[in-house]
C-alpha cells in the first residue's frame, strides 16, 4: 500500500501542473514569510484582512472588465497599501484606517458584482484558492517578490531593524520612516494578493504570519530572524504540498496545519529552553547581524 501511494505521488510530481505549483510554493517561501516578519513587527494584523477584502474587488474589476482578475487585484492591492501609508502613524491609527478600508471594498466589490451580472463564483474562488491553477504570470509575481523583499530587508537591515523595534528610535535616529513604512505596506499589500491563489484568502497565514511567529521564537536578530523565517517557509511548504499530494488532501488546509504544529512545537520547545536571563528575540530587533 505504501509502494502503491509512494508511486501514485511521483506520478502526481511528473504533472506539469503539480511542478508550477510546487514552484510557486518554493518561491512563496522565500519572499512571504519575510512579509509575515514585517506584519508582526509593525503589529498591522489587521492589514492581511483588508487586502483580502481589496483583492476581492480588484479581481470583481477584472471580471466586470475583461482583464486579468489577479493583476488586477495585485494592482488594487498595491495602491490600498500606499493609501493607507500615510496613517500608519501608529499601529491604532492603521487599525482604524484598514477597518474602514475593508468594510468599503468588499461593500464595493459587492454592488459591482450585483450590478454588473457577472458570475460571482469566480471572484470569490479566490477564499478557497486554486493551487493547481497557478500559470506563469503567478510565478513571475512570487519570483518578485522572492527576490525583492530578502533583497530590501538585506539593503535597509539597520532601517528596517530600528523601525520594527521603535518607530520613534527609528526617527531619532535618521531613518526616513514614512517612505520605509510605505514600502513595507505596498509589499505587505502586494504579497497577501499574490499568495491568494496559492491557499485562499482565508488561509494566506500560512504563507506568511505562522513562519514569521516561529521564526521570532528562534531568532535572535532581525538577520537571524528573516533567515529562520525562510527556512521555515520552504520546510512547511514542500512539506506541506507533498503531505497533501500523498493524502490527497487540499493543499491549503494542509499547510496551515502543518505550519500551526510547526509553530507550536517551537513554541514549546523555546519555552523548555528559555531562562530568566534570555531576552526575548523582539528586544534583539535593531541588530543586522
Amino acid at each position: 500500500m505504501t509502494t502503491l501511494a509512494t508511486a501514485d505521488l511521483g506520478a502526481l510530481l511528473q504533472l506539469a501542473p503539480v511542478q508550477r505549483a510546487g514552484a510557486a510554493l518554493l518561491l512563496a517561501a522565500i519572499g512571504l514569510p519575510v512579509v509575515g516578519v514585517v506584519i508582526v513587527g509593525l503589529d498591522i494584523m489587521p492589514v492581511r484582512f483588508a487586502m483580502m477584502h481589496v483583492a476581492l474587488l480588484g479581481i470583481a474589476v477584472g471580471l466586470l472588465t475583461g482583464l486579468d482578475p489577479m493583476l488586477c487585484a495585485l494592482v488594487a492591492c498595491a495602491l490600498a497599501g500606499a493609501g493607507v501609508a500615510p496613517l500608519a502613524r501608529t499601529p491604532d491609527g492603521l487599525s482604524g484606517a484598514m477597518g474602514l478600508l475593508m468594510s468599503l471594498a468588499i461593500a464595493a466589490a459587492l454592488l459591482l458584482l450585483a450590478v454588473s451580472g457577472v458570475n460571482a463564483s469566480g471572484a470569490f474562488a479566490l477564499l478557497w484558492g486554486s493551487i493547481l491553477s497557478v500559470g506563469t504570470p503567478d510565478l513571475f509575481v512570487l519570483g518578485v517578490l522572492a527576490v525583492l523583499v530578502p533583497g530590501l530587508f538585506w539593503w535597509k537591515r539597520r532601517d528596517i531593524g530600528l523601525l520594527l523595534y521603535d518607530r520613534e528610535l527609528a526617527q531619532c535616529s535618521g531613518v526616513a520612516v514614512r517612505a520605509l513604512t510605505a514600502v513595507l505596506l505596498v509589499l505587505v499589500a502586494v504579497a497577501v494578493a499574490g499568495a491568494i491563489k496559492l491557499t485562499g484568502a482565508l488561509l494566506v497565514d500560512a504563507l506568511t504570519l505562522l513562519p514569521a511567529l516561529a521564526a521570532r521564537r528562534l531568532g535572535s536578530s532581525l538577520k537571524s530572524i528573516t533567515l529562520w523565517a525562510i527556512g521555515i517557509g520552504v520546510t512547511v511548504n514542500l512539506t506541506g504540498f507533498l503531505l497533501a499530494l500523498w493524502l490527497d488532501w487540499p493543499p491549503g488546509p494542509v499547510l496551515v496545519l502543518t505550519a500551526g504544529a510547526l509553530v507550536l512545537a517551537v513554541h514549546l520547545i523555546s519555552e523548555r529552553r528559555t531562562s530568566p536571563w534570555r531576552a526575548p528575540a523582539s528586544a534583539s530587533l535593531p541588530s543586522s547581524h
